[in-house]
């Protein structure tokens, strides 16, 4: 690759990557938010929302790569100029994710009460239980909005997801001054007011995303409709295929982090909240590089069906030297700000100094969450998801946690024990992924050139 194509390759991702990153961005920060209001009310709502959040977001990651899958394969509908197949895969998409937001409703509805049973402190589980059940019917809104999205992002059009995300992050905030602590002649709910926060901005979220789709002059040209008469079993199960595996994907690595934080209340409430201050910073860098990691899969999908190869591995390689460089300034910026940023989520000087020891932990493996995301991303773009999950499910559940367990409760190293196995679970994943993509695109190219040849 010359230095020509890489300008003009890192330009075209860079314009469509910042609007998804500053769109993740705004995601996270509805739980960093939450995380520094509610770090006000003390260590234990805290570290309650903590444990409710490890479960949550294993499921909603699970929705995220589910609804991810449409992206893709529109983005390859898009190169190849077919708009009644990006109509037909929006219709599909949505049945999808909507019935998959109602079974992950329910999933959690079930499975909340157990949350006595994973030996957590009793004062943290009584917060903990109310909270994620508000929460969770936050999970319906968010798969709306997420079908509006991911159809928008696979045609390049990814600045209005960020327009939305930012406003509603600022309702979010707006009703968890209001709910978490009684303002304007409401009650104070406390932790619950942070959930009800959040149930309202996924709600306007969802709305709004769904109001431009609709109304939008740019999509007119797809006649977007929901006939539920017209439905293609052979493309629902096309979506089927990359979207329960790439939630997988997700659920390995986020339920890594939730087992991580379950491990952490065996320890203390001290560990469990310095791990969810810890994690939420790290959550930010990671969901800012998976912005990268939407712009990898719609620049490989879109090359992939123009069928021009050499520009797919130029295209997927200019966003992992992208990432790597943008991780490398998150570690550093977590090192040397590692005692200052925990001071704006609580005052408490023992949670501070252990969440200062985790974050320079977390600077260590930024280069490797950022390697292994872009690469799921890549990866993703040319519909190669049964391998790649099962590298996050290797690396994170058969080598990273077991490791981190024995590292805290066999050699004493407790808490650091813990997030050293994540970093070993991440760095093992990115280089898999890295070299997965190398090899992948490497065939196809050489597959190309040996047809040209031949004719």
């Amino acid at each position: 690759m010359t230095l020509h194509n890489f300008k003009e390759n890192f330009s075209t991702t860079f314009y469509l990557a910042y609007p998804v990153m500053l769109s993740q961005l705004g995601q996270v920060l509805v739980g960093v938010a939450d995380s520094m209001m509610v770090g006000r009310l003390g260590a234990v709502p805290l570290a309650a929302a903590s444990l409710a959040n490890s479960i949550f977001f294993v499921v909603l990651m699970f929705g995220i790569g589910v609804s991810m899958a449409m992206t893709p394969l529109v983005a390859m509908a898009d190169g190849n100029h077919k708009g009644k197949r990006i109509s037909r895969l929006f219709n599909h998409g949505f049945i999808i994710n909507m019935a998959g937001g109602i079974l992950m409703f329910f999933l959690i509805v079930m499975a909340s009460p157990f949350l006595k049973n994973l030996n957590q402190p009793e004062e943290v589980v009584t917060l903990a239980i109310p909270y994620l059940a508000i929460i969770t019917f936050s999970l319906l809104p968010f798969m709306f909005f997420q079908t509006f999205k991911q159809f928008a992002e696979g045609l390049s059009q990814t600045k209005q997801a960020m327009y939305i995300t930012i406003f509603c992050n600022g309702i979010n905030v707006f009703f968890n001054w209001v709910m978490i602590y009684g303002n304007l002649g409401f009650p104070a709910l406390g932790l619950n007011g942070a959930g009800w926060a959040t149930l309202i901005s996924r709600i306007f979220m969802g709305l709004m995303m769904a109001y431009y789709v609709w109304n939008s002059k740019r999509y007119k040209p797809y006649n977007l409709s929901l006939r539920m008469t017209k439905l293609s079993f052979p493309m629902l199960s096309k979506l089927i295929k990359i979207g329960v595996p790439t939630g997988f994907q997700f659920i390995f690595e986020v339920g890594a982090f939730s087992a991580a934080a379950i491990m952490m209340g065996w320890i203390g409430v001290t560990a469990l909240a310095a791990h969810q201050i810890a994690i939420n910073l790290a959550s930010v860098s990671y969901m800012m590089a998976s912005g990268l990691s939407t712009a990898a899969m719609i620049r490989v999908g879109n090359q992939l069906g123009r069928n021009d190869i050499r520009a797919l591995r130029e295209a997927g390689f200019t966003v992992f030297v992208m990432v790597a460089i943008f991780m490398s300034v998150a570690a550093v910026i977590f090192i040397v700000f590692r005692e200052f940023f925990p001071a704006l989520y609580i005052n408490d000087v023992s949670v501070i100094q252990m969440s200062a020891t985790l974050l320079i932990i977390a600077g260590f493996f930024q280069l490797s969450d950022g390697i292994q995301v872009v690469g799921l991303g890549a990866l993703r773009g040319m519909s190669d998801v049964k391998i790649p999950t099962i590298v996050t499910l290797v690396a994170y559940w058969v080598i990273g946690l077991p490791l981190g367990y024995i590292l805290a409760f066999s050699f004493g190293m407790q808490e650091i024990g813990i997030w050293v196995g994540l970093l070993v679970g991440l760095t093992v994943t990115g280089i898999m992924l890295l070299y997965r993509f190398h090899k992948l695109s490497q065939r196809l190219l050489l597959r190309q050139e040996s047809n040209i040849s031949m004719a």
